[in-house]
């Protein structure tokens, strides 16, 4: 299944020249770059990319120019700038970018959200509703990932966030303000429906959130379908139903991409050999361990994070 969202019209606005040039300024590196604001990562890629495995944390991510297509489990979302997606929660993914060259590299900011952000700001709104005939791309009622266009409004608020980098006095009092606004902007609108629903302490999809967060933190350890229900209060099969429904994979598809996730970055990061980082996310066997990494990253443990450091060391400026 593939949901697409379609390009905007070419000429581009003021606004969106202007953040391109930001963005660009910003990204020295063919990368996910962090920014002097905490919350804020930037994207730069100069040609298209095959699929790469990821870990979506909750936040909003605006793509400024470009293509790139998410795999969720069976599902495709393509998207293209000027347009946003939001994760309201952690999301094993897959990835690929589809449009960029050097004269028009794909482009994009990831902001980080907390859940109680957005509950806060709900609260505050009330009754307020984002207008209606403006839905977000996603046919699945309760699916974790979501994106819409980005319209003039939310363009400008995303300029007034990324200009802060280049006033590094204002950030500490002015990058919590324009963050804010975001948020607002995107419960205004094409994604307001799904984020409140993921935010309503008594809706199904609120419930799998607090499951996800509980896999999360405890995915070394064996899953426990029914303590994972009880804690919601849903029966094995409503969970189970539910949650394939938000996250396109079971319970224990979820757990095992977060493992081999884990364990790649403490390869990657700590340097520790491949037989210890299985055993360190919850593996008893290594060989077990390597065929089902082999199968998610297309390659052994050993080779595939050698091929990780070639290229994170090629990147690097001379």
């Amino acid at each position: 299944m593939t949901d697409i969202l379609p390009m905007q019209a070419s000429h581009s606005s003021d606004t969106l020249r202007q953040l391109s040039r930001i963005a660009r300024r910003w990204t020295p590196l063919e990368e996910l770059q962090d920014t002097a604001i905490a919350e804020v990562q930037l994207i730069r890629a100069d040609s298209a990319t095959s699929y790469c495995s990821a870990v979506y944390e909750p936040c909003i991510c605006f793509v400024i120019q470009g293509s790139k297509t998410v795999q969720l489990g069976d599902k495709e979302i393509v998207y293209s700038g000027p347009s946003y997606m939001a994760s309201a929660i952690h999301l094993p993914v897959l990835g690929r970018i589809d449009h960029a060259t050097p004269e028009q590299p794909y482009l994009a900011v990831k902001v980080s959200v907390e859940p109680q952000e957005v509950a806060g700001l709900i609260l505050e709104l009330g009754d307020k509703a984002p207008p209606a005939g403006h839905e977000a791309i996603c046919s699945e009622m309760d699916c974790g990932l979501s994106s819409a266009p980005m319209d003039a409004r939310m363009q400008e608020a995303l300029y007034r966030l990324l200009s802060l980098l280049d006033s590094p006095e204002d950030i500490k009092v002015l990058s919590p303000l324009a963050r804010r606004e975001l948020i607002y902007r995107a419960l205004m609108g094409g994604l307001g429906p799904r984020m409140r629903r993921f935010a309503a302490t008594d809706s199904q999809a609120n419930r799998i959130a607090r499951v996800i967060y509980t896999l999360k933190e405890n995915f070394t350890q064996p899953l426990r379908i029914r303590e994972l229900a009880a804690a919601a209060n849903m029966s094995e099969s409503t969970l189970y139903h539910s949650f394939r429904e938000v996250t396109r994979m079971s319970p224990l598809q979820f757990q095992k991409k977060l493992r081999l996730h884990e364990a790649r970055r403490l390869m990657l990061a700590e340097g520790l050999e491949a037989a210890t980082a299985s055993y360190r996310v919850g593996y008893e066997s290594p060989s077990h361990f390597s065929r089902e990494y082999s199968r998610m990253f297309g390659a052994p443990p050993r080779a595939d994070v050698s091929q990780l450091r070639g290229a994170r060391e090629a990147s690097l400026p001379a």
